[in-house]
């Protein structure tokens, strides 16, 4: 923004309505006519597109909110008056951070696990499985409504919580290669030669486990946008007020007469996931030593 031969950069600093000639001390609202108009009569101002943030409320709505589609907001606005598009894009991108940290941390997590039980087999093997085994029988919908009971879930509640759990989708893939490959004559060569278990299990063993390793990753990273949605959905997720894609779409649920609140959900869910399990596919092949580019 630029005012009688001076540059403002509200994006980074707030500005009192009276540096521009207004009246009040407050911060000021770009949107109101006045400012605006004070503004525009010593300089100019540039928005970006979009200029709503996730929790900004349109109050000149030409009808009562959720408002439909229009040049100002593009997918409308939702029960509250906020732009859909905005919402769309801060929750895209809270769920895609989520799943690509819970499903890098459950990896390292699953293949640590799994290494483990399948390199040493035994009564460590034996040991572990029993204890997934009960790991896996806990409710995790139950412990996420008891949390929330007594404690606002945020981000990195519900992250924690997921990763107790989601961890176990790799390990029986991981275990199983362990098994196959310990018996290998390379693994027996290179124990019989002195070679550490940690070098073995890292350098020798592990890479045969990286395909199988990266085929689930794709389906862990949709489980667990499905699950923070789905929460999201229910009430369990993020606090209120946050952006999210389960949050849009049980405002589509309650507004019936507003379709363009469930119908851009829904889509963007599809795309989104479809997506993933394509980027996914493409890395697996990547990283797959049995393909030879020619």
């Amino acid at each position: 923004m630029r005012y009688e031969g001076a540059w403002y950069f509200p994006v980074f600093a707030d500005y009192p309505e009276t540096t521009f000639g207004g009246e009040f001390p407050t911060p000021a609202d770009y949107r109101d006519a006045a400012v605006e108009k004070l503004i525009s009569e010593k300089g100019w101002m540039i928005w970006p597109l979009i200029p709503f943030s996730y929790s900004t409320i349109n109050y000149n709505l030409p009808s009562p909110a959720p408002s439909p589609p229009s040049s100002v907001n593009w997918l409308g606005t939702d029960d509250q008056g906020r732009d859909v598009l905005a919402r769309l894009i801060y929750g895209f991108r809270i769920s895609v951070l989520f799943g690509l940290t819970l499903t890098a941390l459950s990896s390292l997590i699953g293949v640590a696990a799994g290494a483990v039980q399948g390199y040493f087999g035994g009564l460590v093997d034996l040991g572990f499985q029993r204890f997934i085994e009960i790991w896996s029988g806990l409710p995790v919908l139950y412990l996420l409504i008891i949390m929330a009971s007594f404690i606002e879930p945020n981000f990195w509640w519900l992250l924690g919580l997921m990763l107790l759990f989601s961890w176990m989708g790799l390990v029986d893939v991981v275990r199983a290669e362990f098994l196959r490959a310990r018996n290998f004559d390379y693994v027996r060569a290179a124990r019989a030669l002195g070679v550490s278990d940690l070098t073995i299990i890292l350098r020798h063993v592990l890479p045969n486990a990286t395909v199988a390793t990266i085929t689930f990753l794709p389906f862990i990273l949709n489980g667990s946008i499905t699950t923070l949605t789905s929460l999201d959905f229910l009430g369990f997720g993020l606090p209120p007020g946050s952006p999210s894609l389960g949050e849009l779409l049980a405002q589509g649920k309650s507004n019936l007469q507003a379709p363009w609140l469930g119908l851009t959900a829904f889509f963007v869910l599809a795309l989104m996931l479809s997506l993933l399990i394509f980027v996914g596919e493409a890395v697996r092949d990547a990283f797959d030593p049995r393909k030879v580019v020619l």
